[in-house]
């Protein structure tokens, strides 16, 4: 012993402290499995198969109804960027900072942009 503390051997692997790690998952056993693989099969049953899906008689309107749906989820983005563009050039104007007001008023043009993105479209289609 050298200072209280034990020499140790040269090719001594230091012991592991059990205290500190976390303990190895145990293997799930037979009483587990089977309400866990009922559940799954329920689960996949349920988002998989078995949903009816109805659609309109006329193809046309269920992909003229879809993208009237996307179109409004993008008009949606556009006008939350719109605001985020608005209270950012607000901020700016407070704070004094050019650099944030330069990103505020792209995030408001970005956002006019996005929220008549229909309409731009519809102008360029004709």
């Amino acid at each position: 012993m050298i200072g209280g503390m034990p020499l140790k051997k040269r090719n001594e692997m230091p012991k592991r402290q059990t205290a500190n790690h976390a303990a190895a998952p145990m293997p799930m056993g037979k009483g587990p499995k089977y309400p866990f693989a009922f559940y799954v099969a329920l689960v996949l049953s349920m988002t998989v198969g078995g949903i009816p899906v109805l659609a309109a008689g006329d193809p046309l309107s269920v992909i003229n109804n879809l993208s009237t749906f996307i179109f409004s989820l993008i008009r949606a983005i556009g006008l939350i960027l719109l605001g985020f563009g608005v209270v950012q050039v607000g901020l700016s104007l407070k704070s004094h900072d050019p650099s944030q007001r330069a990103n505020g008023f792209l995030t408001l043009a970005g956002g006019v942009i996005i929220t008549f993105a229909k309409e731009i479209l519809d102008l360029i289609v004709g």
